[in-house]
């Protein structure tokens, strides 16, 4: 018995303080790596019904957890097939499944594709007309729907709250669920509301899904969720696919165009930070032969609904819009985000980059940025007082000095990006910098005269006017202020305008210069800039590339352009032909086309050509009920091909 003792307890002692590392709302998947049989009811419908092969990675662990009727948070990068680890449980038990979403046109996408892969799902919406959604509800009475898709709205009201309690309830899946915290970059109230269901339906399975949360998010989702006694499981954060590119603004029109230029026919989102540069960024990108749509919040809801109906369902459109658009969209192909704009902070810029190539095939995210996005981002967290005052002000605007650094890192972004969620990664390859590393240099000299001119013009004056004094201009404002006698007049001739601009930001960047966000964006010395400048120390900074501003059209950095599929010529016509039948299918039903095919399965069968409905249903992505529906068309197709 002692020895058995003595045995037993180094293990405990193991387990309890893996236990206590963990803490009450990390994933005990970590010891355990609860996953579903191979030859379970969950394998089966992976392939029969949605035509999948394999689960991703994290999948299994979350469908297990709710089958075992464990609340679960799961953190999984955008396009990692989230929605199949409430769905598939959904259709195991028997019973109604309630998957709470926020955006009507993405509910109605959902339920239009599940429809097509035979499954009973309906929604209840604002959208739909009275009639209708009393007849989806008689249906949901009637135990004919497996998952109703509800926003939280609806949801939340005392008469649905009580008609589902009387129904009883198999699960709970929470999309977009970062929407509850008021740590996390989309807090919406409505949200918050839900932190009720767990005590209004005891014992049903919560779940939650969400692309970004770091970690006080994913803390604050637990907490309001499950009390934090829910499990967590995070996949990661990486987006390999994606490549990462930060540049400064110069020519922001310029830099736009070419961009687009450069990507001819494919679909796209750019982000503005207003409605009125949504407006001209949209005409800009018309008038220079693109099919642009805008998308904002102060255009009519019709129009809004139109432009992001043909933005879905016809190929290679670019939607301008400022953050009104996106959350919840589920556009597999597009290829790349513009940011004309400094995102709100890391979280925000993840969430809204997550939407290009979701498909996994090679995609975008390019932003633009300098020190006037800086300064209207300080003041937009210091007029926000929709939340909890000082403390708010203080995390928002830690979050965008992590941004900053981002913008400015003179390594790998993938790690600068992975980091602040806490994960770890060596060089991408697949980033600006990875690809084109910049030229670092010993700046101290130029950081002590540009502090210098900040100081003695009185810490009052922006950087286009101390850029004037570094260079020794003569302009009527300096003779009148008497700038031209500084000491500091002329230090900075030795250098171009665009380089004291960059020397600047990065003097930001790096926190030795604050933006008086409170006055007109003044600079101000902070105390380590005042210690560089008094007591000397280093400081390097990264030289800008240097492009011809000449050059029309410029030719697009060497990450611009994503590679093609692998298909030979003849693949890639029957390709394009596979793709024009399934947007006439799409048409025809008033869906999304990737609703009726990805883009992967029409590439599966251009290169592999099924010619009959046994090989068609090997087809990635093509379950039981698509063979049924579609096989006969898309096999005459390719027969035709290869006749």
């Amino acid at each position: 018995m002692v020895l058995n003792l003595f045995i037993f307890f180094p293990f405990l002692f193991i387990f309890v303080s893996l236990w206590l590392k963990m803490g009450p709302s990390d994933t005990i998947a970590d010891l355990t790596m609860p996953t579903v049989a191979p030859h379970s009811p969950a394998h089966r419908i992976l392939g029969e019904v949605f035509g999948y092969s394999s689960f991703r990675p994290g999948q299994e662990e979350v469908i297990a957890h709710i089958l075992d009727g464990t609340s679960v948070l799961a953190v999984m990068p955008t396009g990692s097939g989230k929605s199949l680890c409430y769905q598939i449980p959904a259709l195991i038990r028997a019973g109604l499944s309630v998957v709470v979403s926020p955006l009507v046109a993405l509910m109605e996408d959902q339920v239009a594709a599940l429809k097509l892969d035979g499954v009973a799902a309906e929604t209840i919406n604002s959208s739909r007309d009275r009639e209708s959604n009393v007849a989806t509800w008689r249906r949901v009475q009637a135990g004919a729907v497996r998952l109703l898709y509800i926003s939280p709205e609806r949801l939340m009201t005392e008469r649905m709250l009580a008609a589902l309690q009387r129904l009883g309830l198999v699960q709970i899946a929470i999309d977009e669920a970062h929407c509850i915290s008021r740590w996390g970059p989309s807090f919406r109230p409505d949200y918050e509301a839900l932190s009720g269901l767990a005590e209004l339906f005891p014992g049903v399975p919560l779940s939650a899904f969400t692309a970004t949360a770091d970690e006080a998010t994913r803390l604050d989702i637990s907490a309001k969720l499950f009390d934090g006694r829910g499990r967590t499981i995070v996949t990661g954060f990486d987006r390999p696919n994606i490549r990462l590119a930060v540049e400064t603004r110069r020519d922001g029109n310029r830099q736009l165009v070419d961009f687009v230029r450069a990507r001819p026919g494919e679909a796209g989102i750019v982000y503005c930070l207003s409605r009125k540069k949504t407006e001209a960024a949209a005409d800009l990108l018309a008038g220079n032969g693109f099919r642009a749509l805008p998308y904002h919040a102060g255009l009519d809801s019709a129009e809004r609904a139109a432009n992001q109906d043909i933005f879905m369902t016809e190929p290679g459109v670019v939607m301008v819009a400022t953050i009104a658009f996106g959350m919840g969209i589920d556009k597999p192909d597009v290829r790349y985000v513009f940011h004309a704009n400094l995102p709100a902070n890391m979280e925000a810029y993840y969430q809204e980059l997550g939407r290009a190539g979701r498909d996994g095939e090679p995609a975008d995210a390019f932003m633009l940025y300098g020190l006037g996005d800086i300064r209207q981002r300080r003041i937009f967290i210091e007029e926000d007082a929709t939340r909890d005052g000082d403390g708010h002000k203080r995390r928002e605007h830690k979050r965008l000095d992590a941004l900053i650094a981002y913008c400015e890192a003179p390594q790998c972004r993938r790690r600068a990006l992975l980091s602040y969620f806490g994960e770890e990664s060596g060089p991408c390859g697949n980033c600006d910098i990875c690809l084109d590393p910049p030229t670092m240099e010993d700046g101290a000299v130029h950081a002590r005269n540009a502090l210098g001119a900040i100081e003695q013009t009185g810490q009052r004056f922006g950087a286009v006017h101390v850029i004037d004094v570094l260079l020794g201009a003569d302009t009527e404002k300096i003779r009148r202020l008497g700038h031209h006698r500084l000491p500091a007049h002329g230090l900075g001739r030795g250098e171009t305008k665009d380089t004291w601009r960059s020397i600047l930001r990065q003097l930001v960047a790096a926190g030795y210069l604050r933006l008086d966000i409170a006055g007109h964006g003044g600079l101000n010395l902070t105390g380590d800039g005042r210690s560089l400048l008094e007591d000397g120390g280093a400081f390097r900074f990264r030289r800008d590339p240097t492009r011809s501003k000449s050059a029309a059209p410029r030719a697009a950095p060497k990450w611009a352009a994503p590679p093609k599929a692998d298909l030979s010529e003849a693949d890639e016509n029957l390709f394009a032909a596979l793709k024009e039948m399934r947007l006439d299918f799409a048409q025809a039903r008033g869906v999304p086309a990737y609703v009726i095919f990805s883009d992967r399965t029409l590439a599966d069968m251009a290169a592999n050509k099924p010619a009959d409905e046994a090989e068609f249903a090997q087809v990635f992505g093509v379950g039981e009920a698509k063979l049924r529906d579609f096989a006969r068309p898309f096999l005459f197709m390719i027969a035709q091909s290869t006749g």
